[in-house]
Protein backbone atom coordinates (compact mmCIF):
# COMPACT_ATOMS: atom_id res chain seq x y z
CA UNK A 1 0.00 0.00 0.00
CA UNK A 2 1.28 3.46 -0.84
CA UNK A 3 -0.32 6.88 -0.91
CA UNK A 4 -0.46 8.57 -4.32
CA UNK A 5 -1.49 12.02 -5.51
CA UNK A 6 -5.01 11.64 -6.88
CA UNK A 7 -4.63 14.08 -9.76
CA UNK A 8 -4.31 11.84 -12.79
CA UNK A 9 -5.90 12.47 -16.22
CA UNK A 10 -8.85 10.39 -17.47
CA UNK A 11 -8.01 10.30 -21.14
CA UNK A 12 -8.63 6.67 -21.99
CA UNK A 13 -9.49 3.29 -20.51
CA UNK A 14 -6.00 2.64 -19.17
CA UNK A 15 -5.98 5.96 -17.30
CA UNK A 16 -9.39 5.19 -15.83
CA UNK A 17 -8.19 1.74 -14.73
CA UNK A 18 -5.17 3.29 -13.05
CA UNK A 19 -7.36 5.76 -11.19
CA UNK A 20 -9.61 2.91 -10.09
CA UNK A 21 -6.61 0.94 -8.81
CA UNK A 22 -5.33 3.95 -6.88
CA UNK A 23 -8.78 4.62 -5.43
CA UNK A 24 -8.97 1.05 -4.18
CA UNK A 25 -5.45 1.31 -2.75
CA UNK A 26 -6.48 4.50 -0.93
CA UNK A 27 -9.56 2.78 0.48
CA UNK A 28 -7.51 -0.12 1.79
CA UNK A 29 -4.89 2.22 3.26
CA UNK A 30 -7.55 4.20 5.14
CA UNK A 31 -9.09 0.99 6.40
CA UNK A 32 -5.66 -0.07 7.63
CA UNK A 33 -5.15 3.29 9.35
CA UNK A 34 -8.47 2.85 11.18
CA UNK A 35 -7.25 -0.55 12.32
CA UNK A 36 -4.05 1.12 13.60
CA UNK A 37 -6.16 3.55 15.63
CA UNK A 38 -8.14 0.70 17.16
CA UNK A 39 -4.92 -1.18 17.94
CA UNK A 40 -3.46 1.88 19.70
CA UNK A 41 -6.68 2.41 21.69
CA UNK A 42 -6.59 -1.23 22.80
CA UNK A 43 -2.95 -0.83 23.85
CA UNK A 44 -3.82 2.10 26.11
CA UNK A 45 -7.02 0.41 27.35
CA UNK A 46 -9.24 3.13 25.87
CA UNK A 47 -12.38 3.26 23.75
CA UNK A 48 -12.66 5.33 20.58
CA UNK A 49 -15.75 7.53 21.01
CA UNK A 50 -15.26 10.26 18.41
CA UNK A 51 -15.28 10.34 14.64
CA UNK A 52 -11.88 9.34 13.29
CA UNK A 53 -10.17 12.08 11.28
CA UNK A 54 -7.57 11.32 8.65
CA UNK A 55 -4.72 13.80 8.33
CA UNK A 56 -2.59 15.09 5.49
CA UNK A 57 -2.38 12.48 2.70
CA UNK A 58 -3.87 10.00 5.19
CA UNK A 59 -0.52 9.64 6.99
CA UNK A 60 -2.20 10.13 10.36
CA UNK A 61 -5.52 9.36 11.98
CA UNK A 62 -6.96 10.82 15.19
CA UNK A 63 -10.05 10.59 17.37
CA UNK A 64 -11.44 11.32 20.81
CA UNK A 65 -11.06 8.40 23.21
CA UNK A 66 -12.67 7.68 26.56
CA UNK A 67 -10.55 7.12 29.66
CA UNK A 68 -12.00 6.24 33.05
CA UNK A 69 -12.55 9.83 34.15
CA UNK A 70 -12.16 12.02 31.05
CA UNK A 71 -11.92 12.15 27.30
CA UNK A 72 -8.51 12.37 25.62
CA UNK A 73 -7.18 12.60 22.07
CA UNK A 74 -5.40 9.71 20.33
CA UNK A 75 -3.32 10.23 17.21
CA UNK A 76 -1.53 7.58 15.15
CA UNK A 77 0.96 8.54 12.47
CA UNK A 78 2.40 6.11 9.91
CA UNK A 79 5.65 6.58 7.99
CA UNK A 80 8.19 4.63 6.02
CA UNK A 81 10.89 3.78 8.54
CA UNK A 82 13.63 5.76 6.78
CA UNK A 83 11.66 8.99 7.37
CA UNK A 84 11.25 8.54 11.13
CA UNK A 85 14.64 9.83 12.25
CA UNK A 86 13.83 13.53 11.80
CA UNK A 87 12.71 16.11 14.33
CA UNK A 88 9.10 15.91 13.17
CA UNK A 89 8.69 12.34 14.46
CA UNK A 90 8.92 13.44 18.10
CA UNK A 91 7.66 17.00 17.65
CA UNK A 92 4.40 16.69 19.57
CA UNK A 93 6.10 15.05 22.54
CA UNK A 94 9.03 17.48 22.49
CA UNK A 95 6.52 20.35 22.57
CA UNK A 96 5.62 19.34 26.13
CA UNK A 97 8.44 21.78 26.90
CA UNK A 98 5.89 24.57 26.32
CA UNK A 99 4.18 23.87 29.61
CA UNK A 100 2.52 27.29 29.92
CA UNK A 101 0.93 27.40 26.47
CA UNK A 102 -2.62 26.43 25.53
CA UNK A 103 -1.94 23.26 23.57
CA UNK A 104 -2.40 19.51 23.89
CA UNK A 105 0.06 17.72 26.13
CA UNK A 106 1.33 14.26 25.16
CA UNK A 107 0.67 11.86 28.03
CA UNK A 108 2.00 8.63 26.56
CA UNK A 109 3.60 7.25 23.39
CA UNK A 110 3.49 3.78 21.83
CA UNK A 111 5.38 2.67 18.72
CA UNK A 112 5.26 -0.48 16.67
CA UNK A 113 6.32 -1.62 13.20
CA UNK A 114 4.04 -3.20 10.63
CA UNK A 115 5.69 -2.74 7.20
CA UNK A 116 5.70 0.95 8.18
CA UNK A 117 6.59 2.56 11.48
CA UNK A 118 3.58 3.51 13.59
CA UNK A 119 3.59 6.06 16.42
CA UNK A 120 0.59 6.52 18.69
CA UNK A 121 0.43 9.64 20.85
CA UNK A 122 -2.12 9.94 23.64
CA UNK A 123 -2.83 13.61 24.38
CA UNK A 124 -5.01 15.88 26.42
CA UNK A 125 -8.11 17.08 24.58
CA UNK A 126 -8.19 20.76 23.61
CA UNK A 127 -11.57 22.44 24.26
CA UNK A 128 -13.68 24.00 21.53
CA UNK A 129 -13.42 23.26 17.84
CA UNK A 130 -11.00 24.02 15.04
CA UNK A 131 -11.42 27.45 13.45
CA UNK A 132 -11.69 25.83 10.01
CA UNK A 133 -12.18 22.29 8.71
CA UNK A 134 -9.38 22.99 6.23
CA UNK A 135 -6.01 24.67 6.62
CA UNK A 136 -7.04 27.41 4.18
CA UNK A 137 -9.68 29.75 5.62
CA UNK A 138 -12.73 30.04 3.36
CA UNK A 139 -15.06 32.12 5.52
CA UNK A 140 -14.68 34.75 8.21
CA UNK A 141 -14.15 33.59 11.78
CA UNK A 142 -15.68 35.43 14.74
CA UNK A 143 -13.00 35.38 17.42
CA UNK A 144 -12.75 37.62 20.50
CA UNK A 145 -9.94 40.13 20.93
CA UNK A 146 -8.53 37.99 23.76
CA UNK A 147 -8.10 35.12 21.29
CA UNK A 148 -5.89 37.29 19.07
CA UNK A 149 -3.94 38.48 22.08
CA UNK A 150 -3.25 34.91 23.16
CA UNK A 151 -2.23 33.95 19.62
CA UNK A 152 0.32 36.76 19.54
CA UNK A 153 1.65 35.90 23.01
CA UNK A 154 1.94 32.23 22.05
CA UNK A 155 3.99 33.00 18.94
CA UNK A 156 6.20 35.34 20.96
CA UNK A 157 6.77 32.66 23.61
CA UNK A 158 7.66 30.07 21.00
CA UNK A 159 9.99 32.49 19.21
CA UNK A 160 11.94 33.16 22.42
CA UNK A 161 12.38 29.46 23.32
CA UNK A 162 15.84 28.03 22.51
CA UNK A 163 15.92 24.70 20.67
CA UNK A 164 18.18 22.51 18.56
CA UNK A 165 15.23 21.37 16.48
CA UNK A 166 15.11 22.56 12.85
CA UNK A 167 11.96 23.57 11.01
CA UNK A 168 13.72 25.12 8.01
CA UNK A 169 17.35 25.79 7.15
CA UNK A 170 18.88 28.18 4.64
CA UNK A 171 19.05 25.56 1.90
CA UNK A 172 15.32 24.85 2.13
CA UNK A 173 14.40 28.54 2.18
CA UNK A 174 16.65 29.31 -0.78
CA UNK A 175 15.33 26.36 -2.77
CA UNK A 176 11.65 27.22 -2.28
CA UNK A 177 12.06 30.95 -3.00
CA UNK A 178 14.21 30.45 -6.09
CA UNK A 179 11.88 27.73 -7.37
CA UNK A 180 9.01 30.21 -7.63
CA UNK A 181 10.60 33.66 -7.71
CA UNK A 182 13.98 33.00 -9.30
CA UNK A 183 16.79 35.38 -8.40
CA UNK A 184 14.59 38.47 -8.19
CA UNK A 185 15.06 38.62 -4.42
CA UNK A 186 17.82 37.59 -2.06
CA UNK A 187 16.77 34.49 -0.11
CA UNK A 188 19.40 34.95 2.61
CA UNK A 189 17.86 34.70 6.09
CA UNK A 190 19.58 37.05 8.53
CA UNK A 191 17.32 36.47 11.54
CA UNK A 192 16.18 33.13 12.94
CA UNK A 193 13.82 32.14 15.74
CA UNK A 194 11.84 29.16 17.01
CA UNK A 195 8.59 28.67 15.08
CA UNK A 196 5.55 26.43 15.28
CA UNK A 197 6.04 25.85 11.57
CA UNK A 198 2.49 24.90 10.55
CA UNK A 199 0.30 27.78 11.67
CA UNK A 200 -2.94 27.41 9.72
CA UNK A 201 -6.63 27.56 10.58
CA UNK A 202 -7.21 23.83 11.04
CA UNK A 203 -4.54 23.86 13.76
CA UNK A 204 -6.17 26.71 15.70
CA UNK A 205 -9.01 26.19 18.19
CA UNK A 206 -11.74 28.63 19.14
CA UNK A 207 -13.44 30.36 20.76
CA UNK A 208 -11.02 29.37 23.53
CA UNK A 209 -7.55 29.67 22.09
CA UNK A 210 -5.42 26.56 21.62
CA UNK A 211 -2.76 25.60 19.08
CA UNK A 212 -2.52 22.04 17.74
CA UNK A 213 -0.04 19.94 15.75
CA UNK A 214 3.48 20.67 16.97
CA UNK A 215 5.06 18.03 14.77
CA UNK A 216 7.34 20.40 12.82
CA UNK A 217 8.29 23.09 15.34
CA UNK A 218 11.91 24.24 15.42
CA UNK A 219 14.23 26.97 14.17
CA UNK A 220 13.08 28.91 11.12
CA UNK A 221 13.17 32.39 9.60
CA UNK A 222 11.86 35.20 11.80
CA UNK A 223 8.21 35.82 10.97
CA UNK A 224 7.49 32.33 9.61
CA UNK A 225 4.37 31.81 11.73
CA UNK A 226 2.61 35.16 11.10
CA UNK A 227 3.53 34.96 7.41
CA UNK A 228 2.17 31.43 7.14
CA UNK A 229 -1.12 32.32 8.82
CA UNK A 230 -1.46 35.36 6.57
CA UNK A 231 -1.03 33.25 3.44
CA UNK A 232 -3.66 30.78 4.63
CA UNK A 233 -6.05 33.73 5.27
CA UNK A 234 -5.91 35.46 1.89
CA UNK A 235 -9.28 34.20 0.65
CA UNK A 236 -10.97 36.10 3.50
CA UNK A 237 -9.65 39.69 3.27
CA UNK A 238 -11.06 40.85 6.62
CA UNK A 239 -9.28 38.03 8.45
CA UNK A 240 -6.10 38.58 6.45
CA UNK A 241 -6.23 42.24 7.55
CA UNK A 242 -6.62 41.15 11.17
CA UNK A 243 -3.56 38.93 10.86
CA UNK A 244 -1.60 41.80 9.29
CA UNK A 245 -2.60 44.18 12.06
CA UNK A 246 -1.87 41.68 14.84
CA UNK A 247 1.60 40.92 13.53
CA UNK A 248 2.50 44.20 11.79
CA UNK A 249 5.52 44.57 14.09
CA UNK A 250 6.99 41.53 12.32
CA UNK A 251 5.38 41.43 8.88
CA UNK A 252 6.31 45.04 8.06
CA UNK A 253 10.03 44.41 8.52
CA UNK A 254 12.58 43.11 6.03
CA UNK A 255 12.62 39.79 7.89
CA UNK A 256 8.83 39.63 7.81
CA UNK A 257 8.66 40.31 4.09
CA UNK A 258 11.19 37.56 3.42
CA UNK A 259 9.12 35.23 5.62
CA UNK A 260 6.06 36.04 3.52
CA UNK A 261 7.96 35.19 0.34
CA UNK A 262 9.04 31.90 1.85
CA UNK A 263 5.54 31.07 3.12
CA UNK A 264 4.05 31.93 -0.27
CA UNK A 265 6.65 29.79 -2.04
CA UNK A 266 5.86 26.84 0.23
CA UNK A 267 2.16 27.08 -0.62
CA UNK A 268 2.85 27.55 -4.32
CA UNK A 269 4.90 24.36 -4.16
CA UNK A 270 1.82 22.47 -2.95
CA UNK A 271 -0.37 24.24 -5.49
CA UNK A 272 1.92 22.83 -8.19
CA UNK A 273 1.05 19.39 -6.81
CA UNK A 274 -2.69 20.05 -7.01
CA UNK A 275 -3.54 21.58 -3.64
CA UNK A 276 -5.17 24.96 -2.89
CA UNK A 277 -5.52 26.16 -6.53
CA UNK A 278 -7.72 29.09 -5.44
CA UNK A 279 -4.81 30.52 -3.45
CA UNK A 280 -2.45 30.86 -6.41
CA UNK A 281 -3.61 34.31 -7.59
CA UNK A 282 -3.85 35.87 -4.08
CA UNK A 283 -0.39 34.57 -3.21
CA UNK A 284 1.17 36.04 -6.34
CA UNK A 285 -0.63 39.33 -5.72
CA UNK A 286 0.77 39.36 -2.17
CA UNK A 287 4.38 38.97 -3.25
CA UNK A 288 4.03 41.56 -6.03
CA UNK A 289 3.85 44.21 -3.31
CA UNK A 290 7.42 43.51 -2.14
Amino acid sequence: MSKQLDHLPTLDGSDQALRTDLSEADRKFRQWMRANLSHAADHFGLTVVGHARLGWFDRSISARVQAADRQLWLRVVSEEKQWTDGDFWTGNFDANAFATLSKPRVLDVYEWEEWRQQRAELMTLAPGSTCSPTDVLNQAVDLPDEWWTRLRRTIQTVAATPTDRINADQALVTGRIQQHFGNSVSPVVRQWETVHGDLHWANLMGPDFSLLDWESWGRGPVGTDPATLLCYSLLVPETADRVRNTFAHVLDTDAGRLAQLYAAARLLHWIDKGGHPDLAAPLRKLVETF
